[in-house]
């Protein structure tokens, strides 16, 4: 409400007029230095108009033959693969796979006990990226309709 009262205050007083986004003239010719003439091209260039399947191919496509192979195709779990056999034996075993979810039970068990309460267990949920989901019927109210 303050803000409201503020921004009508400086929109009235004249205050709140808007200023250039731009210099009105080049940073090098603010400082007293001369700026360099360098030609500009005739016209801007044009971004491509890829798809995001384009761009995802291209990222697989190694070689850039317009063909993916096995073994690009598998890059990437390779290196993930490799990132999880961290003694490098070429095998994983159970503790090596399981490390990301060994490491979230360790640092959600504060007290050490090797267990975790509810509380503790609660900072392990997956952290959404997106906006809370405001339109879904609550499960209760879903039951009873029903």
């Amino acid at each position: 409400m303050i803000a409201l009262i503020v921004a009508g205050f400086m929109f009235f007083s004249g205050n709140a007029r808007p200023r250039p986004v731009l210099p009105s003239q080049p940073i090098a010719q603010a400082n007293g230095t001369s700026v360099p003439n360098v030609p500009l091209p005739d016209a801007a260039p044009e971004a491509t108009d890829k798809t995001r399947e384009q761009k995802r191919f291209d990222r697989y496509d190694k070689d850039r033959d317009a063909k993916i192979t096995r073994k690009e195709y598998l890059i990437q779990r390779r290196k993930a693969y490799a990132r999880l056999d961290v003694d490098g034996d070429g095998k994983l075993s159970f503790d090596e796979w399981a490390v990301k979810a060994t490491t979230k039970f360790a640092d959600a068990d504060r007290d050490k006990s090797g267990t975790m309460t509810a509380p503790e267990f609660a900072t392990t949920a997956v952290k959404r990226k997106g906006p809370a989901r405001v339109n879904c019927p609550p499960v209760q109210a879903a039951a009873e309709e029903s």
